[in-house]
């Protein structure tokens, strides 16, 4: 008896839109069970017709026997086969976004359109299994959408209105809201959406009534900032991924006497991997105006590794991490100027870095709070600062070994549509895509770098 042919081995014929083709059995296992072209077998009689584009598919067949991607204009048209043909999620993604990361080749691309009049209030793009998950808030809905862009699926949640909104894998995410009660879990993908509701109660007379302030998340934990009903306390709660059970308390606080600033809620949550440390940063307008802190936690120890009290005249409006440049960038809320202090002497950090040519803190007219409504964020060795309508994007320089730091600043985009656009509210990133949603618009806008 002869050996059994190896899938390597056993040609299949095909007839794509009049066109035939001949691969292996192994080539097309590479699809997902449910795929029609998983189960096909040699014949003796005529080959198996799709009535889809040979061109197309044949950048999809070049695809799947060495990874060849097909030439940018054509990968939305290619994408479309790959669902038809039902490509399995990380093949998908591995087609649709593009390996490398470039912030100056970035253009906008395609407008996502939401459904309902609501005002966009929270973006996030997850990485989960290697599967970028874009979430948009508007509303009490949330939508979310495929890797490749083309699918949207949109559920109603049971808050009024979301205000945070973190895609955990591409079937659940969680979310929350300033004026209701609870971290809620939910299926992205079915009409009931609610699965499960995560309290905190700082007292047993405010049971189920503490609200979220904002999410964060590390490669084993969700983590949640909490606010008492009362106002009076608040804290972070870290759930394991897996049974999302609480499984440590972080930097609770509580109001002592007329201390108002010791109770300050966290209202941004940030995991820092290259140190394995949870940045939380608050802030509090008062009658001798903003204050704030910014944290570092080792939810390893439990221990805070480092205060940074923010009580001087330029408080700051936003604040982010970059984890490969290991620095904490902010942007002033009367000056609106970009500074930076360096992470990797966080235990002896020195004073705030004004970067570019920003008047720096106590310079100028601070009474105009410049930086008040700036939003920042970072992704890969890069910074982006979204004011008004426009990005500005910073990256460091090459200097010489030794020599201090120094990050060039750019402005992205053309300067006509700069001056056309809305104000933007949303800043988020993702594979090679950044997101941007603005003011009064039911859309988001999509930013990406066709580089392979």
């Amino acid at each position: 008896m002869s050996p059994p042919l190896s899938q390597n081995s056993i040609i299949i014929t095909l007839n794509i839109g009049g066109q035939i083709f001949q691969t292996t059995q192994q080539t097309l296992s590479l699809t997902s069970p449910t795929s029609p072209l998983s189960s096909l077998s040699p014949s003796s009689s005529s080959p198996p017709f799709f009535d889809r584009d040979p061109t197309l598919f044949s950048h999809l067949l070049a695809f799947l026997r060495s990874n060849i991607p097909p030439p940018p204009h054509l990968l939305p048209h290619v994408l479309l086969e790959a669902e038809f043909f039902s490509l399995p999620d990380h093949l998908v993604t591995k087609l649709s976004v593009p390996v490398q990361f470039d912030p100056f080749c970035l253009s906008p691309s395609l407008c996502l359109t939401l459904s309902g009049r609501d005002p966009i209030s929270a973006v996030s793009v997850s990485i989960s299994d290697e599967l970028p998950v874009l979430g948009a808030a508007h509303g009490g809905k949330v939508s979310t959408f495929s890797p490749s862009l083309l699918y949207k699926s949109t559920v109603l949640t049971e808050f009024l209105f979301v205000d945070s909104i973190l895609p955990l894998s591409p079937s659940v995410g969680a979310i929350g809201a300033k004026d209701f009660a609870g971290l809620h879990l939910i299926d992205l993908k079915k009409t009931s959406s609610l699965i499960k509701i995560l309290h905190w109660a700082p007292h047993p007379s405010q049971l189920n009534s503490s609200s979220v302030l904002s999410i964060g998340s590390s490669p084993d934990l969700l983590f949640s900032s909490f606010e008492s009903s009362r106002r009076n306390s608040s804290t972070i709660l870290a759930f394991d991924l897996e049974k999302f059970e609480p499984v440590l308390e972080i930097a609770r606080k509580e109001i002592f006497g007329a201390e108002i600033d010791s109770a300050i809620p966290a209202t941004k949550l940030q995991w820092i991997n290259n140190l394995g440390l949870l940045m939380a940063a608050g802030s509090h307008s008062g009658p001798a105006g903003l204050s704030g802190y910014i944290n570092f936690w080792d939810p390893r120890s439990n221990k805070l590794i480092y205060d940074l009290k923010e009580k001087d005249s330029d408080c700051f409006a936003d604040v982010t991490i970059s984890d490969q440049l290991l620095s904490l960038f902010k942007i002033g809320v009367n000056s609106g100027d970009l500074y930076m202090r360096d992470l990797r002497k966080i235990e002896s950090m020195e004073n705030w870095v004004c970067l570019g040519e920003g008047r720096g803190i106590g310079r100028g007219n601070l009474r105009k709070k410049e930086g008040l409504e700036c939003k920042i964020a970072s992704y890969e060795k890069n910074v982006f600062v979204a004011r008004g309508g426009e990005v500005e994007m910073w990256s460091e320089a090459v200097m010489g070994e030794g020599e201090e730091r120094v990050m060039k600043r750019n402005l992205m985009g053309r300067e006509k549509d700069r001056r056309e656009k809305k104000k933007i509210d949303c800043i988020a990133f993702g594979g090679n895509r950044m997101v941007l949603s603005r003011k009064d618009e039911m859309c988001l806008e999509v930013w990406e770098s066709l580089v392979k």
